[in-house]
């Protein structure tokens, strides 16, 4: 496996300081935000779609300092009812990459609205009351499907081997068996981006999820969450109050170790190792109370005590 973070981290940071910082700390690469709900401070997406010489010069940048382009991410909500801007940004990342040779793009699934006309997403988490099941039905058959097999078909024509999907609230595909369908419905260009934070405040186990996606794991995001068990006892982790107020949150993004132990991460990663995940790790920075270098350094100096890098060479012994 190889170590990197995403670049949204380090967003006060300018792109040449972002890089010459991965190279201190010691990573492999940086995965660069490149629109969606990123302002993109590291990426001109007009200027990359336009000039080979701008895509040149990002690539080297990266060269010049022995990094690697871990993926290109364009999270966002690319079903948004009024934000056609969302999706493109996913198809410009997608061909930007391909003619960079980059060859995974981290995504969304999205979010449409709940039924034609209506302006604003809708996440359907319960099978009760029976309009739900409607709206299911109109949100995978008549968006998300046909949507997803025009990118996948995309992917494709751009060599792009893989659209890593994050399980994300707030969005069609959040868990395993949302991003299995999808992935049984377009192909498996599509995958998952699995982050665990996400998984903790939904109340599922990524330890379980990783054995459960297998060869279905595109890509992982290293982050954090804190359950705060007195708040989480009369509210609930369906939490909607202010990402700032960790104190008054049930759930909160988190540093490395700071929300789960080093024994925790050590078990993750063994346990994509044994699902047959030997990629990228990148560390994804979203802790309001520490300094944004500091938890990153954190993060990645946990990371390199339990992180597997070499393949096995264990043989047993003939006796």
């Amino acid at each position: 496996m190889k170590l990197g973070f995403v670049s949204d981290s380090l967003g006060g940071m300018n792109f040449e300081e972002v890089l010459d910082q991965a190279a201190r700390m010691g990573v492999s690469g940086v995965e660069v935000n490149t629109g969606g709900w990123s302002t993109a401070p590291h990426f001109d997406l007009q200027a990359m779609k336009s000039s080979a010489d701008a895509r040149r010069t990002f690539a080297r940048a990266f060269e010049t300092r022995g990094l690697e382009v871990i993926a290109l991410n364009a999270n966002g909500n690319p079903l948004h009812p009024t934000e056609p801007q969302q999706g493109e940004c996913l198809k410009d990342t997608i061909r930007i990459a391909g003619d960079m040779g980059i060859t995974t793009v981290c995504a969304m699934s999205g979010l449409p609205a709940g039924r034609k006309g209506d302006l604003m997403p809708n996440w359907v988490v319960s099978s009760w009351p029976p309009e739900t099941q409607e709206i299911l039905r109109y949100q995978w058959e008549e968006e998300l499907l046909p949507f997803w097999t025009g990118i996948v078909s995309l992917a494709r024509e751009c060599g792009v081997e893989r659209i890593a999907l994050e399980l994300h609230g707030n969005q069609c595909v959040y868990n395993v068996p949302s991003l299995l369908k999808l992935r049984a419905a377009v192909g498996p260009v599509i995958g998952a981006n699995l982050d665990p934070s996400h998984l903790f405040w939904m109340g599922a186990d990524p330890l379980v999820a990783a054995e459960a996606l297998g060869d279905a794991v595109h890509h992982v995001h290293a982050k954090d969450t804190m359950l705060n068990g007195p708040v989480q006892a009369t509210t609930s982790l369906l939490e909607n109050g202010s990402l700032m107020d960790i104190a008054a949150r049930s759930w909160s993004y988190i540093t490395l170790g700071f929300g789960h132990s080093e024994e925790w991460w050590r078990q993750f990663c063994y346990r994509l190792r044994m699902a047959g995940y030997d990629g990228w790790l990148s560390v994804e920075h979203e802790d309001v109370l520490l300094n944004s270098l500091e938890g990153l350094e954190k993060s990645i100096t946990l990371l390199k005590g339990v992180l597997p890098v070499a393949q096995s060479d264990y043989k047993p012994q003939a006796i």
